[in-house]
């Protein structure tokens, strides 16, 4: 072979071997995106339920009690649009009634009134349209001028599981109500407003949003029922997802002074709480005055849980979506 044949022999090999190496750059479809599904809300607007031409009403019912071995009432005021919506659930909210009283208290003329504040919220938006719950917090004595209900389970009764727990199923059993506990709220006035933050402490899988009108925090049945002292040792988790409202008039010592000390422990626990105080005194006028500015602060708290649980779902959404393509 001679050098130009082999010159020719070898360009030639070198051409095949560049061609069977040769690979072009094959640029992969991204998959084709999906839409993200909006999540439906959660709780009722005003613009849902239709208007306010009707007024609120409210009932009084009864359950067979098993704790309290006796029927126990409560009073129940249903949303406007309840009956024209059967597929919308609703936020819940709990009112206790103080001393020697009973489940109509918050209602009724001269007392409460608490339709009227309710039906302003609604119209302004600032609480979303909720079921009311106004339960029975007194113990087997009865309700009497000498004592304060008995918001505890003691030797008069399970009252503090009878509201917090049982109530609560048989609300959730009749009414169509949000189950999670960011969406149920419990307060009260008075020895009520201690009632709602001791039921609601030993019921945290039940309320995230507690709130107190003039109430005190100590008991004297022990620190398993004073709010101040059984509130550090509830779980963390538990602590993180509280919402704390508290307030009492200026001229109501005691309990303004209680107010302001419950809510240094708060802080230092980093719940989160709002303290308010506002000119009045351990009276009805008070609490029908600033009833408003508990259910206020409760709407804002529905409205938020709302916002973080759609973020949740949507994220876990995404996460489902990313685990299906990487399978």
């Amino acid at each position: 072979m001679n050098y130009k044949q082999s010159k020719n022999l070898l360009l030639v090999s070198l051409l095949t071997l560049v061609g069977c190496n040769f690979s072009p750059t094959v640029v992969a479809k991204p998959p084709q995106q999906q839409d993200l599904q909006t999540t439906p809300s959660a709780i009722p607007t005003q613009s849902s339920t239709g208007n306010l031409a009707t007024h609120l009403t409210y009932k009084i019912a009864t359950y067979n009690s098993q704790l309290m071995g006796a029927s126990r009432t409560y009073g129940v005021s249903l949303p406007p649009g309840y009956e024209q919506n059967p597929k919308q659930r609703y936020p819940v909210i709990f009112l206790l009634h103080g001393g020697h009283g009973n489940p109509t208290d918050w209602f009724i003329q001269g007392k409460g009134q608490a339709l009227k504040t309710v039906e302003q919220l609604y119209t302004t938006g600032k609480l979303p349209p909720s079921i009311i719950i106004t339960p029975d917090g007194n113990d087997k004595r009865g309700s009497s001028p000498y004592w304060d209900p008995q918001y505890i389970d003691g030797p008069n009764g399970k009252v503090s599981t009878a509201v917090g727990d049982e109530l609560v199923k048989v609300v959730q059993s009749r009414y169509r109500t949000l189950t999670n506990p960011d969406f149920w709220a419990i307060g009260g006035l008075s020895s009520g407003g201690w009632g709602a933050m001791n039921v609601g402490l030993h019921n945290v899988n039940h309320f995230s949003i507690l709130f107190s009108h003039s109430g005190y925090f100590h008991d004297k049945s022990g620190p398993i029922n004073s709010p101040i002292t059984y509130i550090k040792s509830i779980p963390t988790p538990a602590k993180k997802r509280l919402r704390i409202y508290l307030d009492s008039g200026t001229s109501d010592i005691e309990e303004i002074d209680a107010a302001k000390n419950f809510s240094k422990v708060l802080n230092n626990l980093k719940i989160s709480n709002s303290f308010r105080q506002f000119p009045g005194s351990h009276t009805w006028q008070y609490w029908r005055e600033h009833l408003a500015d508990s259910l206020t602060f409760v709407g804002e708290q529905f409205k938020s849980a709302e916002i973080a649980n759609a973020r949740k779902a949507t994220n876990l959404g995404i996460n489902d979506r990313k685990n299906i393509q990487n399978n």
